[in-house]
């Protein structure tokens, strides 16, 4: 067998998780540039630049979602692949064990969290067989943020502000626009997506995730294609998205698409969005032994520079501070767009507290309490918790029952990312809450602002769907829906669309 191929693997996922490869963070570094000082999107950045230099410091995740691992593996003819996917498969779990992955494999029929990332269908281990002598792994870990904002269209079809889209490259473009406005803030903007022209449904999919293997800042080799992809990144900024969905410059990093030959009835578009945590590496590896040979997307000889040459997110005199429990004048007294410094008790909450909190009492008390759409990493460590990694989770997910919840435990607070819909913004008005925006995939950045997990409630749910119990200082983190009935989600959604129809 190969006795150096666990290690590398092991090496490569961890790579993968924590350090983000060099045209990810250059392109990250050239948003940050554009973008005026002091602008939401630019604090949103300058805390997402401090993160990946964090993450990549303290070999930490740089976002606490780190997703499904898709393996794409290219072996000699003849290689033992069973064996191989048994040794990925461990790998998997021991990273898991080490916290460099969050246990995500959730068993879909009975909602169980396996705890070690294994389980049908995770992780994707896609071989393929060719003439070389080597062994080639390439990884991409792609959350479930932006993995919920994958969209697939039919065409011909009608699209809001765009109009019909044909069968032919200009109703593409107009399906790839329309994905990039449908995901708003929800994917972790600013992102890239992978686009696959053609196959079926299932084939059009892989094919469109295909392409997030390729660079940031390679050209397509067919010229249609790359006139295209140019085309889209040349006028998509211009919708004003932003960072988070907070309004800006930046709203997509990349662009690459693919064809697929198709029936003569189908014509589908399909979308892979990626985040701003573009996490792909790749390696290869010595057929005889396993060791890494080289690095795919970096070069370890030349480290990465830091993204920021200064002291990253500072503050300017004018955030608000609260300690929980929080009063509603507090809350009456905060506008969309002010910056808050969050310190005391704060509770994690997701999809699975959610649902319980509809049909049971609280284990805790949430009355002027804070509650943070989060699903973090965390590790026992002897009698206590370690926090790993914590940054927010998307919220959209929370809206059939955030109004509800709000008004039934007195919560003043909710954090997440990507914002909320009618009835939560309904329920803040009426209750005296906000809605506050924490800065998708910073994990490491807000894991520093926990000082001691202090205790967790069902934890059945596992790791990420537990109620976590959190001590917080100086949290950051900004008013994007307030009690007055104001969203700036809904604002730059609304601003977005109408600069959408410009571009049709």
């Amino acid at each position: 067998m190969l006795p150096a191929f666990f290690g590398s693997i092991l090496e490569l996922v961890i790579k993968t998780s924590t350090d983000l490869p060099p045209d990810v963070r250059g392109a990250m570094k050239a948003a940050l540039a554009g973008e005026p000082a002091g602008t939401q999107s630019s604090q949103a950045l300058t805390i997402i630049a401090q993160n990946i230099d964090q993450a990549a410091e303290g070999e930490g995740a740089i976002c606490q979602d780190t997703g499904l691992p898709t393996f794409e593996i290219h072996v000699p003819i003849g290689a033992n692949q069973t064996w191989m996917a048994q040794q990925i498969q461990e790998a998997i779990a021991e990273a898991t064990r080490r916290g460099k992955l969050r246990p995500n494999s959730v068993d879909s029929v009975t909602g169980k969290n396996s705890g070690n990332n294994l389980g049908p269908g995770t992780p994707a281990i896609h071989f393929h067989q060719w003439d070389r002598d080597e062994i080639d792994v390439r990884l991409v870990l792609k959350g479930g943020g932006c993995e919920n904002t994958n969209i697939q269209y039919s065409v011909p079809c009608t699209l809001d502000q765009l109009g019909r889209a044909d069968r032919d490259l200009e109703g593409v473009r107009k399906c790839i626009l329309h994905a990039v406005w449908q995901a708003q803030g929800k994917g972790c903007s600013p992102g890239a997506i992978g686009v696959c022209i053609g196959g079926d449904r299932a084939g059009g999919y892989n094919h469109a995730k295909q392409q997030l293997f390729r660079t940031l800042d390679d050209v397509n080799p067919d010229p249609a294609l790359a006139e295209l992809e140019a085309s889209i990144m040349k006028t998509v900024n211009a919708l004003g998205i932003g960072t988070m969905g907070f309004g800006g410059k930046t709203t997509l990093i990349g662009c690459k698409v693919g064809a697929l030959n198709r029936l003569p009835a189908s014509f589908f578009v399909s979308v892979a969005y990626d985040c701003w945590a573009f996490r792909r590496l790749g390696v290869v590896l010595d057929a005889k032994d396993g060791s890494i040979k080289k690095w795919l997307y970096r070069d370890p000889t030349h480290p990465a520079a830091h993204m920021l040459d200064q002291a990253g997110f500072q503050r300017t005199g004018r955030e608000v501070v609260l300690t929980s429990p929080i009063t509603e004048e507090q809350i009456r007294s905060l506008k969309v767009g002010d910056v808050v410094l969050l310190s005391g008790t704060m509770y994690t909450g997701r999809d699975s507290v959610h649902s319980y909190l509809m049909k049971h009492d609280s284990p805790v008390n949430l009355d002027g309490g804070v509650l943070y759409h989060c699903g973090p990493v965390i590790l026992k460590e002897g009698d206590g918790w370690k926090m790993m990694a914590a940054g927010p989770t998307t919220s959209a997910r929370e809206e059939p029952y955030q109004g509800d919840i709000i008004r039934k435990f007195g919560i003043r607070v909710v954090i997440g990312k990507g914002g909320m819909g009618p009835k939560t913004l309904a329920a803040l008005k009426e209750h005296g809450a906000v809605y506050v925006s924490a800065i998708g995939g910073a994990a490491q950045f807000y894991a520093r602002c926990v000082q001691k997990v202090t205790g967790v409630s069902l934890p059945e749910f596992g790791v990420p769907e537990a109620l976590w119990h959190l001590q917080v200082k100086d949290f950051p983190v900004i008013v994007t829906m307030d009690s007055h009935g104001r969203s700036l989600h809904k604002d730059v959604e609304a601003a977005s669309a109408e600069q959408l129809g410009t571009l049709k």
